[in-house]
Formats: structure tokens, C-alpha cells, sequence
């Protein structure tokens, strides 16, 4: 089992102890998300610390998207609920980068790829998305690469 699974299982337990439903449940799903992403494919594997951290990032995605549709539903308190669930998640990921790094980011990455114009945004993107690893979501990735290319 990886170091990050592990500490998942052992924060559950001392959730699961402390009474918190919230933050219990929250840990439940994202096993289960990784159970569900280890036994996916072929044949069943056990996932890498990057790749446990991958199915967090895509289930902290899935709880900002829910929270803005709730919003805009005006349901108030399944949005609070959804971010709540975030915020769980959150202290299992790296810390995000400021719009300012990423921008910086971007612009470096430009620059190591020779791009000129939108057609080489691709191979921007594969100079600066193994730079970001997990710190930032695609598409402020996307986004600060399109203004450093407009530039």
C-alpha cells in the first residue's frame, strides 16, 4: 500500500473515531474512488503515491464543479456541503500555484518551447504541465498558456 493510501486509511479511522461524519464520508468516497481506479483496466493494480494523487485532484474537480452548479441551482446548502468536502481534500494536495506562478510558468514555457502563435499551444502545454504536476488545475494551465501566447 502506498504512503498516501495508508495516511488516507488512517485519517478515516481517526474520523471514523472522532465522530465526523463529514470528513469520514469524504475519506469513504475517495477510497473508494481509488479502489474503484485500481481495479479498473485489465487487471487490478495497486496505484503509486502520483497516481492516488490524481484520483484526489479529480475528486476535489468534482466537488468544485458540483458546488458551482449548486450555486447556480441556488441551493445553498448542498453547495456549502460540496465545499466542505473540498476543503477535506484539499489538505491532501500539494498547494496550489498563484495565478502569478503560473503565468510565470506559462511565459518560461513559451520560451523553452519556441511557440510564436496558438497552433504551438499543444506543445507549450507538454513543457509546462510536468512543471505544474498536480498544482494546478488543466484549464488555469490552459488559460495562463493562452494569455502568455496572446502576449
Amino acid at each position: 500500500m502506498t504512503d498516501l493510501k495508508a495516511t488516507l486509511r488512517s485519517d478515516l479511522t481517526d474520523a471514523i473515531r472522532a465522530r465526523d461524519q463529514l470528513r469520514s464520508g469524504t475519506l469513504r468516497m475517495t477510497l473508494a474512488a481509488i479502489g474503484n481506479a485500481e481495479v479498473a483496466g485489465t487487471e487490478s493494480r495497486t496505484l503509486s503515491d502520483d497516481e492516488v494523487l490524481t484520483v484526489i485532484t479529480k475528486e476535489a474537480k468534482k466537488r468544485r464543479e458540483a458546488a458551482l452548479a449548486f450555486d447556480g441551482a441556488d441551493r445553498s446548502e448542498l453547495a456549502d456541503k460540496e465545499r466542505a468536502e473540498l476543503a477535506v481534500l484539499e489538505t491532501y494536495l500539494p498547494k496550489q500555484l498563484s495565478d502569478e506562478e503560473l503565468d510565470a510558468l506559462a511565459a518560461e514555457g513559451v520560451l523553452e518551447a519556441g511557440a510564436s502563435g496558438m497552433a504551438q499551444m499543444g506543445d507549450v502545454m507538454k513543457v509546462v504541465q510536468p512543471k505544474v504536476a498536480g498544482r494546478a488545475e488543466g484549464g488555469r494551465v490552459a488559460a495562463a498558456v493562452r494569455r502568455a501566447l496572446s502576449a
